[in-house]
């Protein structure tokens, strides 16, 4: 045979792969663990693509920031027991890190990046999760933003760690300076976003189509009320007032403090602290939505 329990075990180790597995590889190639590795990733390739087409609805939003950049990554799992295996969060922190040190802005260019410091480019590191884990694992979706005048927060919520959950937010904002009271209040700003998932910053950067389609749901309903058209008009100019409230950040009242709205808040803070802060863009990712 060539091999003991020791040369099992250390193949084990290297691989993740299962004991019965280890003891085949070494039998196929004599007990040379390299080759031993080089079969099992062969086995583990044929493994993976069976179960590429199985369907993956749970795993991690992972979110992670420099302090001019950010990036927001979701990969999915088929279950939410192995989106808590450590094997699973350390590879989605894994991807997070390489994605934001080599400036990566899609799924695509990703793929083709080697992995960490090993001679494997992420698609096979993708393969060998997928066939130590059991489950099919799927790099969704990712947004890289930099930009050197502004700076960048993150939020996670339903958090495995400080940088993997459910949901997840990357928020751009431009300030004076960035300090414990900018961290703590644009943090807050994160947690907002998460809770109330508005769809724009600002009135003028909602889709027209999105507020024209409003308008005419609001005018169907209001059609065969007997009310004349000049009351038709401003009921439906109340009520859309009322969807700015609900859709657009600046708009909408702050979670934490529902008698103020976020651009009020906004204007306190800046007057009390003399900062300038200003939201320039922000990204959610929910589990699950594309």
């Amino acid at each position: 045979m060539g091999f003991g329990a020791e040369d099992i075990r250390i193949l084990r180790d290297k691989t993740g792969a299962g004991m019965m597995d280890c003891k085949k590889a070494l039998d196929e190639t004599s007990g040379d663990t390299d080759k031993a590795v080089e079969w099992l990733r062969k086995k583990g390739i044929n493994t993976a693509a069976k179960k590429s087409s199985r369907n993956t609805s749970d795993g991690l939003i992972t979110v992670n920031t420099k302090e001019n950049s950010g990036i927001i990554v979701e990969i999915n799992s088929e279950t939410d027991f192995v989106a808590r295996n450590d094997t699973f969060i350390n590879f989605c922190a894994d991807i997070s890190n390489l994605s934001l040190e080599k400036k990566i802005n899609s799924v695509q260019n990703l793929l083709k990046s080697n992995f960490l410091d090993s001679k494997l480019d992420v698609k096979d590191a993708l393969t060998n999760i997928i066939s130590k884990l059991g489950e099919n694992i799927v790099i969704n979706r990712l947004f890289y933003a930099e930009d050197e005048e502004a700076f960048f927060q993150k939020y996670v919520h339903n958090s495995v760690n400080k940088n993997s959950g459910k949901i997840g937010v990357l928020l751009e904002y431009n300030a004076k300076e960035k300090n414990d009271i900018v961290d703590e209040f644009s943090k807050n700003i994160c947690m907002h976003v998460a809770a109330t998932e508005p769809k724009s910053i600002n009135i003028s950067g909602l889709d027209e189509g999105i507020i024209e389609n409003e308008k005419q749901i609001y005018s169907e309903q209001l059609k065969n009320s007997g009310k004349p058209k000049e009351i038709i008009e401003k009921i439906v100019l109340g009520k859309i007032n009322k969807f700015y409230e609900e859709v657009c950040l600046l708009e909408q009242f702050f979670v934490m403090d529902t008698k103020v709205k976020i651009k009020d808040e906004i204007e306190n803070f800046n007057k009390k602290n003399n900062l300038n802060f200003e939201i320039k863009k922000f990204n959610i990712f929910k589990l699950g939505q594309s």
